[in-house]
């Protein structure tokens, strides 16, 4: 078993609610040659600085989130995409510590295949920013000034699909616009959605 991290001891007293579950999944990956980390503020699992699991909480339930679960056979059906669009990451959710060790020769399998998988250097393929549909009011608004339409292409491809992915999650065409309109000053500048 590989040795706990100081620095992400105390995540696993911060969340009364899961704590007992936490707990329970972070013993269970420590027996899988991974090295425990903290990134983005929850436990993260490496093998050789290469992302392979983390362990994570919500209202209702805690999960592992598997980095490459797309390319995991998924023999028991249990991995769940977290939205539509996650692309790479697969989650297996819990709801109690019971769960947990009912399912831990299910999981040291899963996690035994994500490592292979990164030992085998497989990369998930990942949709392209043009494959993203666009809205018709963001069309609309590129169609009207070409400096927008420049503006958006120059963005690196991660800042293109974060500003289609937030116009589009608007359910109604006054949202969207209004935020097309809000976001305009900052495509213009360069600058990524959650860009200061």
């Amino acid at each position: 078993m590989n040795a706990t991290n100081p620095k992400v001891d105390f995540y696993f007293g911060k969340d009364k609610k899961w704590q007992a579950e936490t707990r329970k999944l972070r013993t269970i990956v420590l027996g899988c040659e991974l090295t425990e980390e903290l990134k983005w503020g929850v436990p993260c699992y490496a093998l050789q600085d290469n992302n392979i699991v983390l362990i994570h909480t919500f209202k209702e339930y805690c999960a592992l989130l598997f980095f490459k679960g797309a390319l995991l056979k998924d023999a028991k059906g249990i991995l769940v995409q977290q939205t539509k669009n996650t692309q790479a990451a697969r989650q297996i959710r819990f709801t109690s510590v019971r769960e947990i060790g009912q399912m831990e020769s299910v999981m040291k399998a899963y996690i035994a295949e994500a490592i292979k998988v990164e030992k085998a250097g497989l990369k998930v393929d990942f949709k392209k920013t043009e494959e993203f549909a666009i809205p018709e009011e963001v069309q609309e608004k590129l169609d009207e000034q070409p400096a927008l339409r420049t503006a958006l292409d120059a963005l690196t491809p991660g800042r293109q699909r974060g500003y289609l992915l937030y116009f589009s999650a608007a359910k109604q065409s006054k949202t969207r616009v209004a935020r097309i309109e809000k976001c305009i000053p900052k495509i213009l500048d360069g600058k990524g959605l959650d860009d200061e």
